[in-house]
């Protein structure tokens, strides 16, 4: 399998563009040897990433219905306030006790939204269930500021280390390595690619912004990224950060 991006990117300056000359132009690209091989994931990597999606499917929309509670009570003065997840149905019940429209509404919504916090729960426990059994999870768990989220979601989008031939290779798949344009005198170093699976580089992201902001311990990472964030600045810290932990592969 051929690297779609690769494959379009080599198709734009085709002028007519016909399935014949797809074809044409995907035989030329194998013959030239112009192209990257896609990494087909195991089934259990993707077995993986459909449980962390789905939970995450959960996870905003239960968000969505408390938020819509929250505004539809906020246009009647009532404010919800700060709750938890399992005070805020008590709340609710509350603040619409002498309002019988409101309560009407709250109670279909309510029956909504316990039904997506229990299911949210059921996907927590097995996020939890299957990191702890997963070796390689939990070796990269004991790295500062990485859960089970992040750790699951990590080692499904690597799934094979064999395939990168160096760990500094991660980052750049992930798209978080800065690009760069030259070309004569003209030599520009832009922003990250942004290429590849956002989800990943998303939560090491997240993982680097605990690291750095919050009371963890992170020993010399820590220190390193600290001492980034005084010369270059906090996001940048952050950023470089999240590529370095982007390499944690290379423990496996």
């Amino acid at each position: 399998m051929l690297e779609t991006r690769h494959v379009r990117d080599a198709f734009k300056a085709m002028p007519v563009k016909t399935d014949r000359n797809d074809a044409r132009g995907i035989a030329q690209l194998m013959r030239l040897g112009w192209f990257r091989p896609v990494h087909c994931k195991s089934a259990p990597a993707q077995e993986t990433r459909a449980l962390l999606t789905a939970r995450k499917l959960v996870q905003a929309k239960l968000y969505d219905v408390q938020m819509s509670l929250r505004g539809i009570l906020r246009g009647f003065g009532l404010k919800v306030g700060h709750t938890t997840p399992v005070g805020f149905a008590v709340r609710i019940r509350e603040l619409t006790e002498h309002h019988p429209a409101l309560s009407a509404i709250a109670k279909a919504l309510l029956a909504v939204h316990e039904v997506l916090l229990r299911e949210l729960n059921g996907f927590e426990k097995q996020v939890r269930k299957q990191a702890r059994g997963d070796s390689r999870v939990r070796l990269v768990m004991t790295a500062p500021g990485v859960g089970a989220i992040v750790g699951l979601t990590y080692v499904a989008a690597i799934d094979d280390p064999g395939r990168f031939s160096s760990s500094k290779k991660v980052g750049a798949h992930f798209g978080m390595t800065p690009k760069k344009y030259q070309s004569g005198e003209t030599d520009l170093t832009g922003h990250i690619s942004k290429s590849g699976d956002k989800g990943v580089r998303a939560v090491l992201y997240e993982a680097a912004h605990i690291i750095l902001t919050m009371p963890v311990k992170g020993g010399a990472l820590k220190s390193w990224a600290a001492k980034l964030a005084k010369r270059a600045g906090l996001q940048r810290a952050k950023v470089a950060l999240a590529r370095k932990l982007g390499a944690m592969a290379e423990s496996w």
